[in-house]
């Protein structure tokens, strides 16, 4: 199709409206409105109607780990259930982060229906492979066959869910204390839907936010928070000789599930700075996915908030650059690394941090010391706590630390799930209501998924539905 030519006429009435423009003179848009003249640095939206659906009782912002399980276990109860998603498939860090290994993940049903499923596909393997013990909690997977695996489970429990679909607005009702509204923006524009009971489960706490709840953000004393990683799919045409720097490959324990020799991941440090590199996370990692395929989570991204959009592209293209140039220099060693490539970086950012929503109980360091127990807990948390280094220096000294804080296994009370400033918000995943010690260990995904999955049965009860499908 060729250029379109314009006429004398077309040509001074595009013009004139340059010339009505920057005097300030509304305009009309696109759909018929008028744009109203504007203080600069500023532009004030035009009012109008969006579609309105009200036709659920639930709710759900996200559809990562603590998403997808508020939202089956929500319409497994009986209750309508919508769920929003903002990438194109379902599993948030699992599958769009190619986060690659499950950790604390056998404490709720729907956890262990996810490993039933994944050991069906064939695509689960033990994170220590040797270790001879009753509960075996960390697995690494295929993230692709994650994703078939949560659309499954959605559909199957008739969960109405939406892909590329972000919520971006949260309104209340005349209360000032139920949500009562929030917007969608899609290929099919600005909606807005309604529901009973909504549940906050974007990670970053974002619903919350947008609702104008209280939270919390940054490192003790104003510090920084935790690092995000952007996590790849790479592949090595000699696993045999790749073998040595693999967590999970059976050949690095012994018969009772020690190490035989030293650290994969320090080996595979040594290798980065052999090949010239100075690794922004000094403890790289390879899962084993496949034969020949891993997970590589080689890179730390320091001081990003989580919401700077703009840094958030900034940080996203320095650490796929990270990802791209390491397994370069890796293959320039050749050896073991011959052959060795990226075939797919994640397409977020994996973040450790997010806001910390003011809930209706706060988790702090004294609750995960003296192992605490709480008479609503919705699961325990086993995991230690993992504080990756908040800055390139500690980075030096060490990847991670405890801060001095060892854990007990501990609860996590409904209370800590529940908004304090709205009360039909409920929250699941890392950003419930909880201090920097305490997250660093409830923000593994196998808590994610119990949190979600009590969340979901909490908030179909407070729809009116108490009875399993």
């Amino acid at each position: 199709m060729g250029v379109q030519s314009f006429s004398r006429r077309s040509f001074l009435k595009f013009e004139a409206a340059g010339a009505l423009a920057a005097a300030g003179t509304a305009l009309p848009l696109a759909g018929g409105q008028l744009a109203v003249p504007q203080r600069k640095g500023a532009f004030a939206e035009p009012t109008h109607e969006l579609p309105l659906a009200e036709d659920c009782d639930v709710i759900v912002a996200g559809g990562g780990p603590a998403g997808i399980s508020a939202a089956v276990s929500a319409a497994r109860a009986g209750a309508k259930v919508r769920l929003f998603e903002m990438h194109g498939a379902l599993g948030g860090v699992w599958t769009s982060g190619l986060l690659g290994c499950l950790i604390d993940f056998d404490k709720s049903a729907i956890d262990r229906e996810i490993m039933r499923r994944l050991k069906a596909l064939g695509v689960l393997l033990v994170r220590n492979p040797r270790r001879k013990e009753a509960r075996v909690a960390n697995f690494t997977y295929d993230p692709e066959c994650m994703k078939v695996v949560c659309e499954e489970m959605c559909t199957e429990a008739g969960v109405d869910f939406r892909l590329h679909s972000m919520v971006v607005a949260a309104y209340r009702d005349s209360s000032g204390r139920n949500v009562e509204t929030v917007v969608t923006e899609s290929k099919e524009g600005r909606r807005a839907w309604r529901a009973k009971i909504f549940i906050d489960c974007t990670g970053d706490g974002d619903l919350s936010a947008q609702a104008g709840c209280g939270y919390d953000i940054g490192g003790p004393d104003g510090s920084n928070d935790q690092p995000a990683s952007l996590c790849a799919m790479v592949f090595s045409p000699h696993p045999d000789r790749v073998a040595p720097y693999v967590v999970n490959h059976p050949d690095n324990f012994d018969a009772n599930g020690r190490l035989r020799t030293e650290s994969p991941k320090k080996r595979m440090h040594a290798e980065m700075v052999r090949a010239g590199l100075s690794p922004s996370y000094s403890m790289p990692t390879l899962f084993m996915v496949r034969e020949g395929v891993y997970v590589w989570m080689m890179n730390h991204v320091y001081g990003l908030k989580i919401d700077d959009a703009a840094g958030l592209a900034r940080e996203t293209v320095r650490a796929r650059r990270e990802v791209l140039d390491g397994a370069r220099a890796l293959t320039r060693l050749g050896g073991a690394w011959e052959g060795f490539c990226v075939l797919a970086t994640a397409e977020q950012l994996g973040h450790r941090a997010a806001r910390r929503v003011h809930g209706r109980y706060t988790l702090t360091a004294d609750d995960v010391s003296s192992g605490a127990v709480f008479p609503d807990a919705v699961t325990t948390s086993n995991f230690c706590v993992d504080v990756h280094a908040t800055s390139a220096e500690r980075n030096k000294k060490a990847a991670y630390s405890s801060h001095g804080v060892k854990a007990k296994p501990f609860q996590i009370p409904l209370r800590a799930c529940m908004a304090k400033d709205a009360d039909n918000l409920y929250l699941a995943g890392r950003c419930i209501s909880g201090d920097f010690i305490p997250m660093a260990s409830y923000r593994v995904t196998g808590s994610a998924v119990a949190m979600g999955e009590a969340v979901g049965r909490a908030a179909a009860a407070r729809a009116g539905h108490h009875s399993p499908r």
